[in-house]
């Protein structure tokens, strides 16, 4: 600040003349009202001499000037009146210059009195009558102003000196602790863009302000890759808000220090008048009660000795004066609360009133507080959204190149008097990425610093390492630690090195320093032991550890400890020393979690024990700082050095400490992203927290983590941290797995993934994702080295690295060289350059497994290009190559296209928007043309350029490639010139598929010149030249090509947008045969009737196009008459398209004359009447004109009855088979009426369709009487909205078929319709379903039903019939006698359907379900069946009936001779239920002849006079105690030869029950007893009174458990047997033994069944003695038996076994030797029916041979051979021998391997089984099963087939719909688990209604969806989309 002036006159007139130029500018920006008043203090005779009323500028100009002038001469009580009064009136007076006036005018009252006056007596009095007036009234504003502001000046003043003097206190103590001075010129700021929300007016002061600094540069704010010093980036910061970013550690608190010195000494950015107010967040952080800006200056700035009024006076002239002020904000990122936004509408800001830190902060940055001022913020990158919107500058300090931290580190050992240690330290930190990365943050630098050193004395001898005996640290500073030139070497925050001062900075540094350099000296000139670069730590975390002991190392109390770490390595001291401090440790992990918790950094003294608190600070890992607490006392506050220190500590709390949770840890593990977003979370921390976690889940930190975990974890240490290293190791595997994660967080987990060392871990990231993507983030050396170590994990594999819009140096590409298997790699960003490319060229090499490259998007010339290219030829792998998007032009274009040749394994090259001509296209058309292996060459408008090659370069492969060669030249402006040099670079080129030329419109001169030129074109296959025609002219010189142009085979022409146009050539330019094609399309081309002409004449004497297009012009009738008239030259022709061309009905009725006059004309498909759709087909067979069928299609049309008898009227000239299509039209009545009267004249009419053409019942009857009006109709199929077909016959038609469906009847159309019946011919089948007949309408049909001639069915389903309806159907079996069967279902299905049999005296049958029948309809159906003898059959299910009713009903039945099956099925027959009704039915009918019940279904059959010999109760759920009632019963009937209580829970009770009732039963032959029981003890007394019952010959006893006692008693009884089955008893081995030795006594034995038999080797053997003892077996089954040998044994036992008629072998596997010995035995058995040889291993070699042994089983009906491995020799196989076994009923071959030529085989043999009743080829391998659907239509009895599981599409669908119809007997379909869509299904669905008979199509896991299944299952149910 400028010394004051003494007021005398001599110096206060030479100062207004020294300052006389300033002071002009300063009042020529004044307003006129306040320089008059200035005037107007001049005497009358200079100031009122100044006109007064002109404001001009030029008058004040002057006033001004003779102001100065004259108060420069006056006395100098006058020139200080003056000068008072201006600094009282003027505004913006600089603070330097208004302190040097006021000083130097003094106070006015003082100058007035003691000044001599030297005026005029006139003047004096005037003053002396002022001056009385003043002291007659109070002070006026201004003397009041001049009191005021003197004082406060002063006050002011004062208090810039004290701080002055404050700030450079505290910068002389950080200074004395810097190894290198700090010096602003030489720190390195990158700017950025600062993005203010609103437009804020200029508050920077004046240029006079600024004194002589340098103007702000001129720099790209924008870019991240400029730089400026940070000097330099301060110029200009006045006034304004300017932000300051940096890492933590950076050194920005230093850096404010120091702008506070260079401040306090006058120099700098900041204009030494100001006041410098530097405040820290971390202080006012703690600082939660509101402040008013007097507390915060005073209590927590500086603390003046001023009383309040003085301090008051300088808030004051702060408040007058903003401008006059600095505010250096320093580390935001340690304010815990978010600063708040600018509010739009706000109330003045009160600055008395106390406010929160954050909104008095908030203040100062949004201009509400000390508007004006000049404000500095520092933080780090993140917050700088924070501050969005009040920035006017941000700019982020730059970290230190590896210049800088090499000269830094041998700085910092030639501090430490040791230079060749520093060298030594400098190649071993240059040569390890952690430790380079960490070094370029200045506080990390340092503490790899004192890493290293403590490494490199550990390497000495052991005994002569000597550990300095200071307590910390010299080189550690207040802020951080050391600068290096102008860079700072302290940290940022917290962990950014120490702010307050600790114990060692209070000693003499001097000193200190003089006996580290003894120290130093002591060790000078030693050998060394060289430190490997393999013992420098391998991650952060782990250099982290060897930081810990480093620092621990520097301990001077640790001498007694030392010894125990002579005997170590560097890594092995590290868990040495840690062990030695287990609990110091222990305590400060506690703290750092503490503090990572807490968002906290300081740490009170109270909260750290004496101990530890000392230890820290001696070793160096805490800083101490003076804090001052609210109450106003300053306390010790301490942090780590820096946050990176307490986060790796924090993590060693996590892995060792049972206090933190695994939710707590699972809470703090997430990945860091570096993009910065609004939603961030605040912290103050780096989130190093998870990457430390990471790296202490490594093995390598193990023993480490178990000494420190001892003491926070205690027994169990080792276990509880190999637990929690786990866990972290699952966290990091989920993160692997999840492919969501942004570029930065797949970087960051590769961090992490290295830092655990896992190999798997890295494995896994890029086997989730191949490429990693990394986007829009800054990419350091030790990022490349992270994805090193992932990438290198994949071995051959390969990844790919795609770096998009990433900051990275050159030094990234020498790291890049560590990956080791990278097959993509993509560079795409303006950044990268020639010079990027000239780098990358000398790596390319190093990546021998390189496939894909991409630098696109980039800033590429061809000089780079110069350089890559060769570089290409290095990478042997390269296929892709991306250099698209840079500016090579056509000479970079060249230089990369040279290359191509040496690449043989490229296949595509993307070289678009790279600022090139056409004729660099056609360069590039030249360079490939030597490449044999090209296939496209691309280029788009010149930007878009790709080159595609084939993989290999041998031609006959590339000509099989599906890839076809093209050349596709794009919106080039084409001329005569241009097509000429194109045609002279195609020359050069071999041949070639396609030339796409499209794009822009040409003229008719260069279209010629390309039809000329066209013949030498090598092109092969077509020309595509869209947008380039615009007239009818232009098509014509196209179409001439297809006459001049032999090669041309095809033309396609649209002139309406998007014009197309393309010529296409025969396959190889050879001269084309006659058989080949021409095709002329030109389609929406505008033509007219005159066009055609003129394109007539251009085909010449061609004929032969084979196909024309014309559809969408304007031909209307006119035209068409003129292509019917060119027909007859047109001999080739096979198709025409004249569809929307404005054809009217005339033109119809034309076509079909044209229909019957051109024998070629086959098809003339029309819809819309012609205006849409017109095709017509042709045929060049001209021969047997009438055997061709013609169709004639008029669809989608409005037809007046007129039309019908025009168009009809023309087609009755056709003498050819004629199909007449009229779908999808309106047809009224009497258009139908036309139609039926030219029906009889159209001999040659074989079908007409109607469908979805008939609207009305009225016409649909009208149309049904057809077949009384042609005797040549053989059927009819009529439904409403719906297909509709009339077939007619050659001849006249036998008989008819009739289907008429959906339509709602009323009276007069339904006479009428009975009537046709009546008078109509006879019907194989008549359907009326579904026309709502009701019980009314169906009655009136029955009463007709006598008289019509029917012969197979009639359906009337879907009816909505009641009971009555039901009742009336059922009378027609006695009205009707040629009705054979009645089957009615009132339920959801409504089926009703009336069978008829042409047979006399045939048997009836009736089925009723789901009818709801009352007793009185039952009553009244016993009725109407007891006067019809003929009935043979009688079913009931689920009606509701109930026992008494069924009771009543069997009653009244009549049976005959013949005898009557009733069946009734209802869901409560079971368990006492079924005993009750049988005893009803047995007491209530004597007729009985057999009666059981299955299930819940009762079966008896009644025959008159007939005795009672069946009893059965199967699987319905009676218990033995239930059977108690029958006793009686079945004691009276001694005639019974058969019971069957099977599959129930008899107990003892039910063998009880059944030794009471065998003594009377005589005549019992068959026994039939399964088990559902686990008792031994009913096997027992089943034994035991089987022994007294001497009549039973036919036992079954399966599923018992058998004891020895019942084996032995059963061995007595089955001598006399002649059926057994014991199939899955249990037994003992003895029992079981004994049971196969009885085996062999059986002489008569004929049915033995021996299923799920357990055999021993023993028993087998006996088995086999039994089966060669006992030769009258017929049926043998040994399913599922478990043979040692495969069952050879018991195969050749089979021998004698000659009567053999059924065999079981299911499950054997008896493989190839098993089925040799088979094939041997079956010409033995001549008499075998029956076979199954399931799950037996049988190949398709064996199965050859088995069929061809089968061939003389001439009796065979059933062959089963399901789950084996037969395959298509087999089925062929069958093709030929099947034939000759004309008894096949059954055919099982599922779950084999019969491929499409198998299915073949087997649909030859299919057809011969005419007797055929169940076949099933489930998943047999073949979904290709047509042939097999076909083959069922010779199979008249089929009833059964089994096709599912063979993903079967709608093809095979179409096909059994096909022949469903052919099959009358079929009643299940199998179609489960395929691959039909709706359109099989719905084609199925047609068929069913053709089919009454059908009972169930299964459509489950088909590819229908749930909407179309309900759909189709509610139109019919039998369709079956459900699992059951």
């Amino acid at each position: 600040m400028d010394e004051e002036v003494d007021p005398d006159e001599d110096n206060v007139n030479s100062v207004l003349a020294q300052e006389s130029s300033e002071l002009f500018h300063i009042l020529k920006s004044q307003s006129p009202e306040v320089i008059m008043q200035l005037c107007q203090m001049m005497p009358n005779e200079a100031g009122w001499s100044i006109n007064h009323a002109d404001p001009s500028a030029s008058a004040l100009t002057q006033h001004i000037k003779s102001m100065l002038e004259h108060f420069r001469l006056a006395n100098a009580a006058e020139c200080r009146n003056f000068l008072q009064s201006m600094c009282l009136l003027c505004e913006n007076i600089p603070m330097h210059l208004e302190s040097r006036l006021m000083s130097v005018a003094g106070y006015a009252n003082t100058d007035v009195t003691q000044c001599p006056s030297t005026e005029p007596a006139s003047q004096s009095n005037t003053v002396a009558q002022e001056s009385s007036e003043k002291n007659e009234k109070p002070s006026s504003p201004s003397s009041l102003q001049q009191l005021i502001k003197r004082p406060r000046i002063d006050h002011w003043e004062q208090y810039i000196i004290s701080v002055r003097s404050l700030l450079l206190r505290k910068w002389e103590r950080q200074r004395q602790l810097l190894v290198q001075d700090v010096q602003l010129e030489n720190v390195w700021v990158s700017p950025r863009t600062s993005n203010r929300g609103r437009d804020r007016p200029d508050q920077t002061p004046e240029s006079t302000d600024r004194g002589s600094r340098t103007p702000e540069p001129d720099v790209d704010f924008g870019s991240l890759e400029a730089r400026v010093t940070l000097e330099t980036f301060l110029q200009g910061c006045v006034g304004k808000v300017t932000v300051l970013l940096g890492q933590a550690g950076s050194g920005k608190t230093l850096l404010m220090s120091c702008l506070g010195q260079q401040w306090a000494h006058g120099l700098g950015p900041i204009p030494s008048s100001s006041l410098f107010v530097l405040l820290e967040f971390r202080q006012l952080a703690l600082l939660s009660h509101p402040l008013s800006l007097f507390d915060l200056l005073f209590h927590h700035y500086l603390f003046p000795r001023e009383d309040d009024n003085e301090k008051q006076a300088i808030v004051d002239y702060l408040l007058s004066n903003p401008e006059q002020s600095c505010w250096v904000l320093d580390g935001y990122d340690e304010f815990h609360i978010k600063l708040n936004k600018p509010e739009v509408q706000r109330e003045p800001w009160d600055p008395t009133k106390p406010q929160l830190v954050s909104d008095l902060i908030s203040g100062l940055l949004n201009r509400q507080l000390l508007p004006g001022c000049t404000v500095v913020v520092t933080c780090r990158v993140r917050d700088v959204l924070d501050l969005e919107g009040v920035s006017d500058k941000v700019g982020q300090l730059l970290g230190w190149d590896r210049q800088e931290v090499e000269k830094y580190v041998h700085n910092f050992f030639d501090v430490k008097a040791n230079p060749g240690l520093g060298a030594q330290a400098a190649d071993l930190l240059l040569s390890n990425q952690h430790l380079i990365a960490m070094s370029s943050v200045p506080a990390l630098c340092n503490i790899c610093c004192i890493c290293l050193e403590h490494l490199l004395l550990e390497e000495r001898v052991p005994g002569e390492t000597q550990m300095p005996e200071e307590s910390g640290s010299e080189t550690w500073t207040a802020k951080g630690n050391e600068l290096k030139g102008g860079q700072i070497s302290g940290g940022g925050k917290g962990a950014e090195g120490s702010r307050g001062r600790s114990h060692e900075e209070m000693q003499d540094h001097k000193g200190r320093r003089k006996s580290v350099d003894n120290r130093m000296d002591g060790i000078n000139g030693r050998a060394q032991l060289p430190l490997t670069q393999a013992q420098i730590p391998s991650t952060l975390t782990q250099v982290y550890l060897t930081v810990l002991s480093a620092f621990l190392g520097r301990d001077p109390d640790k001498e007694g400890k030392k010894d125990k770490l002579e005997n170590t390595r560097p890594y092995k001291s590290v868990a040495c020393t840690l062990s030695q401090y287990q609990s110091e440790l222990c305590e400060l992990s506690h703290l750092a979690w503490k503090g990572l918790k807490d968002s906290r950094i300081l740490f009170m003294e109270e909260e750290i024990s004496r101990s530890v608190l000392e230890l820290s600070i001696r070793t160096g890992l805490f800083s101490q700082m003076e804090v001052r607490r609210e109450d106003g006392m300053l306390v010790n506050s301490y942090f780590f050095i820096h946050l990176t220190l307490q986060e790796f500590l924090g993590a060693v709390r996590v892995m060792t400490s049972l206090d933190v949770s695994d939710t707590q840890l699972k809470k703090r593990f997430s990945l860091r992203t570096r993009w910065t977003t609004k939603s961030d979370q605040r912290t103050v921390f780096t989130d190093s927290l998870h990457l430390f976690v990471c790296g202490l889940s490594s093995p390598q930190c193990t023993q480490a983590l178990v000494q420190l975990a001892m003491t926070a974890s205690g027994t169990g240490a080792q276990n509880w941290v190999k637990k929690r290293q786990v866990l972290v190791l699952n966290l990091l595997k989920n993160l692997c797995h999840r492919d969501t994660l942004t570029g930065p967080k797949v970087l960051e987990l590769c961090h992490c993934v290295q830092e655990s060392q896992d190999q798997q871990l890295a494995n896994q990231v890029v086997g989730t994702r191949p490429t990693l993507e990394l986007r829009r983030i800054q990419l350091l050396p030790i990022d490349i080295d992270a994805l090193a170590f992932v990438v290198n994990s994949v071995g051959d594999i390969g990844v790919g690295l795609d770096f998009g819009a990433c900051s990275m140096e050159l030094e990234c590409l020498d790291a890049l060289t560590r990956c080791q298997y990278i097959h993509y790699l993509c560079f795409r960003s303006r950044k990268y350059g020639d010079k990027f490319a000239e780098k990358l060229s000398t790596i390319l090499s190093k990546f021998p497994t390189l496939r894909k490259l991409e630098f696109c998007g980039a800033s590429l010339t061809a000089t780079g290009a110069a350089v890559l290219a060769p570089a290409l030829q290095d990478c042997p792998n390269l296929t892709e190559l991306n250099l698209s998007d840079n500016n090579l032009k056509d000479e970079g274009i060249e230089l990369i296209a040279d290359v191509f040749a040496n690449l043989p394994g490229l296949v595509s090259i993307m070289l678009g928007r790279n600022n090139i001509s056409l004729e660099g296209v056609n360069c590039l058309i030249r360079k490939t043309s030597s490449c044999l292996n090209i296939q496209h060459i691309h280029a788009d408008g010149l930007k878009d350029v790709t080159v595609t090659f084939s993989p290999t370069s041998d031609l006959q492969s590339s000509h099989h490639n599906n890839s076809e060669p093209t050349i596709s030249l794009l919106n080039q402006k084409w001329s005569k010139r241009k097509i000429q040099e194109l045609a002279k670079s195609l020359a050069c080129c071999p041949a070639y598929c396609i030339l796409d030329l499209s794009g822009v419109q040409w003229d008719v001169q260069t279209l010629k010149t390309l039809t000329q030129l066209l013949p030498k074109f090598k092109v092969t296959k077509k020309i595509i030249l869209n947008e380039s025609c615009s007239s009818v002219k232009d098509l014509v010189i196209l179409t001439a090509l297809l006459s001049d142009c032999p090669a041309v085979r095809e033309l396609y022409v649209r002139l309406q947008s998007p014009v197309e146009v393309s010529v296409g050539f025969s396959e190889g330019r050879e001269q084309p045969g006659n058989e080949m094609s021409k095709k002329l399309c030109l389609s929406c081309c505008a033509l007219l009737p005159a066009d055609l002409e003129r394109i007539w004449q251009s085909f010449g004497r061609s004929s032969d196009v084979t196909f024309i297009d014309l559809s969408s012009n304007c031909l209307d009738n006119k035209g068409l008459k003129k292509l019917l008239d060119f027909l007859p030259r047109l001999r080739s022709i096979l198709e025409i398209n004249a569809s929307n061309n404005g054809i009217s009905m005339g033109g119809v009725v034309m076509l079909a004359g044209a229909l019957c006059s051109h024998s070629n004309l086959t098809q003339v498909l029309i819809s819309d009447g012609g205006r849409e759709r017109l095709i017509l087909k042709f045929c060049r067979d001209r021969r047997a004109e009438k055997q061709k069928l013609k169709i004639f299609r008029l669809n989608n049309s409005s037809l007046l009855p007129t039309d019908i008898t025009k168009v009809c009227g023309r087609l009755v000239q056709c003498h050819s088979h004629l199909e007449l299509d009229f779908s999808h039209s309106s047809l009224t009545d009497e258009a139908i009426q036309n139609l039926l009267k030219v029906l009889p004249k159209m001999k040659s009419l074989q079908r007409l369709n109607v469908s979805h053409s008939i609207s009305s019942t009225s016409g649909a009857v009208t149309l049904l009487s057809c077949l009384t009006v042609s005797h040549r109709v053989k059927s009819v199929e009529l439904r409403h909205q719906f297909e509709s077909f009339v077939h007619f016959d050659s001849v006249k038609a036998e008989q008819a078929r009739c289907r008429f469906t959906g339509f709602s009847l009323n009276a007069d159309n339904y006479e009428r319709l009975l009537s046709v019946l009546q008078h109509g011919p006879q019907l194989s089948a008549l359907d009326l379903s579904g026309n709502q007949l009701e019980d009314e309408g169906l009655k009136r049909f029955l009463e007709t039903l006598p008289r019509l001639k029917i012969i197979s069915y009639v359906n009337v389903s879907r009816n909505s019939l009641t009971q009555q309806g039901l009742l009336d159907v059922v009378s027609t079996l006695c009205d009707c006698t040629n009705v054979s069967g009645v089957e009615v279902s009132l339920g959801a299905e409504q089926r009703c359907l009336i069978w008829f049999t042409q047979q006399a005296g045939g048997e009836k049958t009736l089925s009723v379900r789901e009818g709801n029948l009352e007793q009185d309809h039952l009553v009244r159906i016993g009725e109407i069946l007891s006067t019809c003898p003929s009935l043979s059959k009688l079913k009931f299910q689920n009606n509701d009936l109930e026992s008494d009713w069924i009771e009543g009903l069997v009653k009244m039945l009549n049976s005959s001779q013949r005898g009557l099956s009733v069946s009734v099925e209802e869901r409560w027959i079971r368990s006492d239920e079924v005993v009750s009704l049988l005893c009803q039915c047995l007491e209530a009918c004597s007729d009985v002849h057999t009666i059981g019940v299955h299930h819940n279904t009762m079966h008896l059959t009644l025959k008159k006079d007939a005795e009672l010999t069946s009893v059965s109760l199967v699987d319905c759920a009676v218990e033995g105690y239930q059977l108690a009632p029958m006793t009686s019963i079945i004691q009276r009937y001694p005639s019974l030869r058969e019971m069957d209580f099977s599959h129930n829970h008899m107990d003892i009770e039910g063998a009880e029950f059944l030794a009471s009732v065998l003594p009377s039963l005589p005549n019992l032959t068959s026994l039939s007893f399964s088990s559902k029981e686990i008792w031994a003890r009913v096997a027992e007394k089943l034994s035991e009174t089987l022994l007294q019952a001497t009549a039973i010959q036919c036992l079954n006893l399966s599923s018992h458990v058998v004891s020895d006692t019942a084996a032995e008693s059963m061995a007595r009884i089955m001598p006399r047997l002649q059926s057994l089955n014991l199939s899955h008893c249990v037994c003992s081995e003895a029992g079981g033994l004994q049971l196969i030795k009885a085996l062999g006594e059986c002489d008569g034995l004929e049915r033995l069944c021996l299923d799920s038999w357990q055999l021993s080797e023993e028993s087998g053997v006996c088995l086999a003695q039994a089966l060669r003892n006992v030769n009258s077996i017929r049926v043998l089954k040994l399913n599922k038996i478990d043979t040692a040998d495969g069952g050879l044994d018991l195969l050749a036992a089979m021998e004698g076994l000659t009567q053999i008629e059924e065999i079981g072998l299911d499950g054997w596997r008896m493989a190839d030797k098993g089925l040799e010995q088979l094939t041997r035995l079956l010409p033995l058995w001549g008499r075998l029916r029956r076979i199954s040889l399931s799950k037996s291993l049988i190949s398709d070699q064996s199965g050859d041979k088995l069929l061809d042994a089968l061939k003389c089983c001439s009796h065979l009906e059933e062959l089963h051979l399901c789950s084996n491995s037969l395959g298509d020799l087999t089925a062929a196989r069958m093709a030929l021998v099947l034939p000759s076994l004309t008894h096949i009923t059954v055919l099982d071959i599922s779950e084999n391997n019969i491929r499409y030529e198998g299915s073949v085989s087997l649909s030859k043999a299919i057809m011969c089984l005419k007797n055929l009743t169940k076949m099933h080829l489930t998943s047999v391998g073949t979904p290709e099963l047509c042939a097999v659907a076909s083959s069922l239509a010779h199979c008249p009895l089929i009833q059964d087939v089994g096709l599912g599981w063979n993903n079967c599409g709608d093809n095979v669908a179409e096909e059994l719909a096909r022949v469903m119809p052919l099959c009358h007997r079929l009643s299940v379909i199998d179609l489960e688990s395929n691959s039909v869509s709706v359109t099989g299904a719905e084609a199925l669905f047609e068929a069913l209604q053709s089919c009454p008979a059908l009972q169930l199509i299964r459509l489950w896991r088909n590819k229908i969806t749930p909407s179309e299944a309900q759909s189709l299952s509610l139109q019919d149910r039998r369709l079956n989309f459900s699992s059951m």
